[in-house]
């Protein structure tokens, strides 16, 4: 079973910057999967912010688009969000999982724009 492990997130102000990351472990293929970064706001529902494929091609939700980069790193087992200037509306936990959201969820990383 695959399990994913977040970190980087933190409190910031309006206009910084977070590099998030996710490392994957367990018997997959990893390279051959479509990630994605999701976020869920409290009392809203979880969302899809940014998303890989296995070609790397990448897609974004509107709102974070100019803003977020999703990347990865096959060898490693890992995908990254890099936020820049970031907005309170940002605030969320954020979480990486499997583009179709079929992996069990992690912790998520917590992330706090505000001054």
């Amino acid at each position: 079973q695959v399990q994913f492990v977040e970190s980087g997130g933190g409190l910031v102000q309006p206009g910084g910057s977070l590099r998030l990351s996710c490392a994957a472990s367990g018997k997959i293929i990893f390279s051959i999967y479509a990630m994605g970064w999701f976020r869920q706001a409290p009392g809203k529902q979880r969302e899809l912010v940014a998303s890989i494929t296995s070609g790397a091609s990448t897609s974004y939700k509107d709102s974070v688009k100019g803003r977020f980069t999703i990347s990865r790193d096959n060898a490693k087992n890992t995908v990254h969000l890099q936020m820049n200037s970031l907005k309170p509306e940002d605030t969320a936990v954020y979480y990486c999982n499997f583009h179709d959201r079929t992996g069990s969820w992690g912790q998520g990383t917590q992330v706090t724009v505000s001054s």
